[in-house]
Parts: structure tokens; C-alpha cells; sequence
């Protein structure tokens, strides 16, 4: 036998070798999340990995009317936040339909178009409410990354039988490894406690000790730094809602007729809100032809 032919037989069976061993060997470990130049993600909980998000359905923050307050409140939270300066958790909680995601959205844009102004890069990551109880890792994998990032939960609340809020409950307050310096919680709820208020009277009624059970539950929005509540709004603040989406998106519309219409609309659907008003802005404009 050659030496050529003797040396390749060597080559091949040590491929082989190798090939069995990096099959035997355990997966490597991650090296962490892949941030590319998108300003906001979806946190993938079962594969562990952030989806960039290429077009955010959000408003410009000017459009949000009847919430000035809490409006103020979130920006200048934000922008603290933003100057890697002392900033709180935030949970968004009140009526449906009057902006708090979207307030969430719209401050993430209006500061990251202001970088200018000494803010550092601000990513929005979303995390579903049913990948709840990954939040700790994807805290883990955040922390240290160059960039400040608000991990954002929409429509947060737990139902009875839920253990899940644990998770939360460590990463906002009091757990061993705490929030990332770098890290921010917002989250949008329906309910005030984030549980069913008869959640919280079964609670009282079946436990041994009534009040520690109780605590136990509504102590977890505690430890969201700031509360902002969001009211059903009145009818002229609803009719400012449906003028400025209507110069938004140009639509020609007089007041009077703009404003019978609007009135109409709330009335069948026996509400009033920002959700309500984009509702009927989306059916006028096909009315007159035009895309919103």
C-alpha cells in the first residue's frame, strides 16, 4: 500500500472519529441574543431568540388625546430611563380602547427619534403574556448589552390556578437577581391588581389565613413603581380623538358632519375611546376611497 493512499485511509477514519464525538458532545451554550439594527423586537421565548419587528403599528404621540397626564408621566419616566438615569416599572391599567399600548409604542418612537438630544439607543421588546415565566431569562440575556430596552407586556393578567406571576414577581422587586440596569418593565392591563376581582374574593373566602392570601395576589402590582390609570373619556374629548385622527390620515371632513357621524358611532357602540374613534376614521376613509 502507498504512503499516499495509507495517509488518506488515516485522514478518513479520524473524520470519522471526529464526526461521532461532535455528536456525543453537548449543545454549546448560547452566547447571547443576536441584536441587529431594528428598534423593536418579539421576544421568541421557545426558541430564545428576538424576531425584529419591521413596522410598528403605532401613532404619533401627538395624536393621543384625553390622556395628558399620564402621557407626561411615562414620557419623562422614559426619558430618565433613556439617560440611563433612575426610571420605574410602569403598569398601564384601565378602560379598553384608550391608548395604553399605544402610549407604550408612541413613547418608544418619539425618543428614539430623538437621539440627538443625549438618549441612549432605546430597543421596545415584546413579551407575549403567555411567555410570562421566561421573562428571567430573557432579563439574564439583556443584561450587560450596550443598548437600554423596555420589555413590553400588552394585556398582562393572571387567572385563577396561575403560578406564573412569580416570575414577575421576582424580576420587578426583591429577587436575588433583580432588574438589569439596563432594563425596563411596561405592561397594559384591564385590571387595576392584574387578577379577577373574584379571584381575589375566593382568595379571602377559602384560605386559612384570608389576608396573607390576599396579599400574596395583589402585592405583585405593588412592585410596579408607578400606576397609571386610564378612564372612559367624555364626549368632547372623544370628538377631539376622531378630529385628529381625521387630519391625520386628510380626511375632508367638516366638523358638524364629522361630529354627527362620530356621535352616531359611539352610540351603537355604546362606548367612547381612542379604539372607537380609529374605528370610524377606518370606515370613513373607504367611504371616500382612501387607505388608513
Amino acid at each position: 500500500m502507498s504512503n499516499e493512499r495509507y495517509l488518506a485511509e488515516i485522514a478518513a477514519a479520524l473524520a470519522g472519529i471526529a464526526k461521532s464525538l461532535e455528536a456525543l458532545a453537548p449543545p454549546a451554550a448560547p452566547e447571547g441574543l443576536q441584536i441587529g439594527e431594528a428598534d423593536a423586537y418579539h421576544w421568541d421565548a421557545q426558541d430564545a431568540r428576538l424576531l425584529p419587528v419591521g413596522r410598528v403599528a403605532r401613532v404619533p404621540l401627538a395624536m393621543l388625546k384625553g390622556i395628558d397626564r399620564v402621557q407626561d408621566i411615562l414620557l419623562r419616566n422614559t426619558e430618565q430611563f433613556a439617560r440611563g438615569h433612575g426610571a420605574n416599572n410602569t403598569l398601564l391599567w384601565g378602560a379598553r380602547g384608550m391608548g395604553k399600548s399605544s402610549l407604550v409604542k408612541a413613547v418608544h418612537a418619539d425618543i428614539a427619534e430623538r437621539r440627538n438630544e443625549g438618549f441612549e439607543r432605546l430597543i421596545l421588546i415584546e413579551i407575549s403574556r403567555e411567555d410570562i415565566e421566561s421573562l428571567p431569562a430573557l432579563m439574564r440575556l439583556l443584561a450587560g448589552h450596550p443598548a437600554r430596552f423596555i420589555v413590553f407586556c400588552d394585556d398582562l393578567s393572571f387567572d385563577a390556578g396561575e403560578a406564573t406571576y412569580k416570575s414577575l414577581k421576582s424580576i420587578l422587586d426583591g429577587g436575588l437577581e433583580g432588574r438589569p440596569e439596563n432594563v425596563i418593565f411596561y405592561a397594559t392591563s384591564n385590571r387595576r391588581h392584574l387578577m379577577p376581582r373574584d379571584m381575589i374574593e375566593n382568595e379571602r373566602s377559602t384560605a386559612i389565613n384570608p389576608g396573607e392570601a390576599v396579599e400574596e395576589k395583589v402585592s405583585l402590582s405593588d412592585r410596579f413603581g408607578l400606576w397609571l390609570g386610564f378612564h372612559n373619556c367624555d364626549q368632547p374629548t372623544f370628538l377631539a380623538m376622531v378630529r385628529a385622527y381625521a387630519d391625520h390620515y386628510g380626511l375632508d371632513i367638516d366638523d358638524e358632519t364629522l361630529n354627527a357621524r362620530a356621535i352616531e358611532w359611539s352610540q351603537t357602540r355604546g362606548a367612547r375611546s381612542g379604539r372607537v374613534a380609529i374605528q370610524l376614521i377606518r370606515s370613513l376613509a373607504g367611504e371616500m376611497g382612501k387607505a388608513v
